[in-house]
């Protein structure tokens, strides 16, 4: 075992004699220096000491000011002050600035040898918890970047499933080519625009590409119809919006997406389906994809009609406002420049097909039919 090494400091060289020849037959190994300056600048070259053992009156800078200092400069450094002065207050000051023990002179030698290893076995004690927390929040760094990578592995096989289930979509119905991946963009755009946070947008982006999902269910005679459906028919179209939501909301992580399917032909002044709610009772998510989806119905062909521009696209948008939209989101809609929804359009088709990105809320490839 290595010595345990101690700094003595006292300007009386008989004191520092005494405490040295007391301390060293105990096994330590003792620096004696005769002020606190030489000692500030000896702990500066060489702070590998286990314990401080200093007078409080020297010549200079006193004992209590060498006390805050190696608080300040060496925490967890354990320090005992000694000194002739029987004053309580001096010694209740010394406990204040961190001294771990206080000694008065002249001592006697069991006394003193009783409280330096006290201190020792405290500084012991201070160095073991100072490595065991290092090594602890070592530990803990490690294992949450691990669970961070666990994470966003996890966020990835999630859009993995999202762009799944959109194929599953697309191998029935081929005529809206990339219909959820625009809607989805133009709903996180605006949802930026509103000023909502990541994992709201997150949700919305979620909720937005999987708004058909529920048309798989949906028979191919009316799904592939290329004529106007008949009552019957639409009534059946229109139970995509539960079929979905009682799908998504069985997949933990897309419980709050649900509410989106589920809500996403709803119209602000109650007319919508498949509940009729109204106003506030729309969730937010599927206010503001009520927009962004009329804006890409507009703008896209149809075998049966040409897509009008955005331009008018956004005169339709206002003028429903308060009617099929929420007039707040219609104002944002309306501030927002009429190229940033043309510009968008192209950015969405030169992206490659890949899963939507839960991180950054942008859109993935689907090719997908929405038909009210």
């Amino acid at each position: 075992m290595p010595q345990e090494r101690i700094l003595v400091v006292d300007d009386e060289e008989a004191v520092r004699r005494v405490v040295a020849a007391l301390l060293e037959c105990c096994g330590y190994e003792i620096t004696a220096l005769e002020g606190a300056e030489e000692a500030l600048t000896r702990l500066q070259q060489d702070p590998d000491y286990d314990l401080v053992l200093s007078d409080i009156m020297m010549p200079g800078i006193d004992g209590l000011t060498l006390l805050e200092q190696i608080v300040t400069d060496h925490p967890g450094m354990p320090v005992v002050m000694c000194s002739a002065v029987n004053d309580v207050h001096v010694a209740t000051n010394a406990f204040r600035r961190g001294a771990i023990d206080y000694i008065l002179k002249p001592f006697e030698r069991a006394e003193l040898q009783s409280v330096v290893m006290r201190a020792v076995e405290q500084g012991r004690l201070r160095k073991q918890n100072a490595i065991y927390r290092h090594n602890l929040e070592s530990i803990v760094s490690t294992r949450t970047g691990r669970l961070r990578s666990t994470m966003q592995d996890l966020e990835r096989s999630y859009d993995i499933t999202l762009e799944a289930m959109g194929d599953a979509l697309d191998l029935r119905d081929e005529e809206t080519e990339g219909h959820s991946k625009r809607v989805t963009a133009y709903t996180i755009a605006l949802a930026r625009a509103i000023g909502l946070d990541a994992d709201q947008l997150r949700v919305i982006a979620r909720g937005a590409f999987l708004h058909d999902i529920g048309k798989i269910a949906t028979p191919d005679r009316i799904l592939l119809k290329p004529g106007r459906l008949n009552a019957d028919e639409m009534r059946i179209m229109r139970e995509h919006c539960e079929r979905g939501y009682n799908m998504v909301r069985k997949i933990p992580f897309l419980r709050d997406a649900a509410e989106i399917v589920y809500t996403h032909q709803e119209c602000f002044d109650g007319s919508g389906y498949p509940r009729g709610l109204r106003g506030n009772e729309i969730p937010l998510g599927a206010r503001i994809f009520a927009i962004a989806d009329t804006l890409d119905a507009m703008t896209s062909d149809r075998p049966y009609r040409k897509g009008t521009t955005f331009a008018e696209a956004s005169k339709e948008v206002a003028r429903c406002s308060g009617g099929q939209f929420d007039p707040q989101i219609v104002e944002v809609f309306l501030r927002l420049p009429i190229e940033s929804w043309s510009d968008l359009r192209a950015e969405t088709l030169k992206q490659s097909p890949s899963a939507l990105s839960a991180s950054l809320c942008r859109p993935a490839v689907a090719q997908t039919r929405q038909r009210s």
